[in-house]
């Protein structure tokens, strides 16, 4: 954290799930979210459980309307949603979708 200024939360923990993440937040506004799950595999033989490395991207488009507008959107053009549109344990609305590379994208 200390090569690029960056703070860091408290830990969120979701033990039922077995989960837990941290969010960095670096000058500017920019954030990083590191996280953890005991059920992420290291082998990407499957495009459905999560792997090690880059996990999912994640885009702020502004209220939980549009939130479900994408989630409604992705389903008309055919893309998978995985997840959603729900709130998060850590207090965030989301919806889950695979792109055409099946990345997570949230």
């Amino acid at each position: 954290m200390h090569f690029f200024n960056a703070t860091s939360n408290e830990k969120y923990e979701n033990r039922t799930k077995g989960f837990r993440s941290y969010f960095l937040t670096l000058s500017g506004g920019p954030r990083i979210k590191l996280m953890q799950m005991d059920s992420v595999l290291i082998s990407a033989a499957d495009v459905y459980p999560q792997f090690t490395g880059l996990a999912h991207i994640a885009f702020s488009v502004g209220s939980e309307l549009k939130v479900d507008q994408m989630a409604a959107t992705f389903i008309v053009n055919g893309y998978e949603v995985l997840d959603g549109p729900r709130w998060t344990g850590d207090g965030y609305y989301e919806c889950v979708a695979l792109d055409p590379e099946w990345n997570r994208v949230t």
